[in-house]
């Protein structure tokens, strides 16, 4: 796959995604867009009321249920994209990766085994407990998982990097290693292992994490990715106890 190809399909997913056009991640502006259940969005939950917002570096999408819309235009309509992105009604922040297509290579890592399970196996690492952030064992709050990499030292699973299928196009990456494990270049070498797979299937691999969350973010960089959107994926309209109040007064 190469860079131009990833990020066609990045930029039509994202737009399906916030209800825009794949050009408004370009341009210097604030885009409002109504948030709706488009065809083919990313299988992530959907609530309502509904509001993200999402940049590239340029302006920021801000996608906002209609009963809301008013009002968040209201607070955020002329500000700048950093004003916006630390304004009252952002709750935090993820940065999200995609791979540096251009340098990212194996890493190999000799000190332990590591495994391929396919979407017909993975029942199998349901088993063992640990692996949140890798596996969705019975919550299948997002995309299935269909693919995954278990590290073992010896017979002992002690790390686990699964890909969810968010959508057609585009699969997320989660990892986790037993505290024990931590700090042995484990996590890289499965997330770099399970990206160069996705991306031989014509899949685009991506990786997102909190802000506050330096070691997942290294471990990002260490498996050849490189930061490429940021997102709010909450807001304290959505949370906060006065949202009733808000709503009818929007109304």
């Amino acid at each position: 796959m190469t860079k131009e190809k990833m990020m066609e399909i990045v930029l039509m997913q994202l737009s399906v995604d916030y209800n825009c056009k794949p050009e408004d991640f370009f341009r210097d502006d604030i885009i409002f867009t109504y948030a709706q259940k488009n065809e083919g969005r990313r299988d992530v939950p959907f609530r309502n009321p509904r509001l993200e917002m999402i940049t590239m570096g340029r302006g920021v999408i801000v996608n906002a249920s209609p009963n809301i819309m008013p009002y968040v235009k209201r607070k955020l309509q002329n500000k700048t994209r950093y004003d916006i992105m630390n304004s009252s009604l952002v709750y935090g922040i993820n940065p999200y990766y995609l791979p540096d297509i251009d340098h990212i290579k194996l890493i190999e890592n000799n000190n332990y085994k590591f495994k391929l399970f396919e979407k017909d196996k993975i029942d199998f690492l349901y088993n063992f407990k640990g692996f949140k952030n890798a596996l969705q064992y019975d919550e299948r709050l997002y995309g299935e998982d269909v693919l995954a990499v278990a590290a073992y030292d010896g017979e002992k699973i002690i790390g686990v990097a699964g890909a969810s299928a968010d959508s057609k196009t585009m699969w997320q990456i989660g990892v986790d290693v037993l505290p024990e494990y931590r700090g042995n270049h484990i996590a890289p070498a499965m997330v770099n292992t399970l990206t160069l797979e996705i991306l031989d299937r014509g899949i685009v691999p991506y990786y997102s994490t909190d802000c506050t969350n330096i070691a997942s973010q290294r471990v990002a960089v260490k498996s050849g990715y490189i930061p490429s959107w940021s997102h709010c994926y909450r807001s304290r309209i959505t949370k906060n106890p006065f949202t009733k109040f808000v709503l009818n007064f929007v109304k």
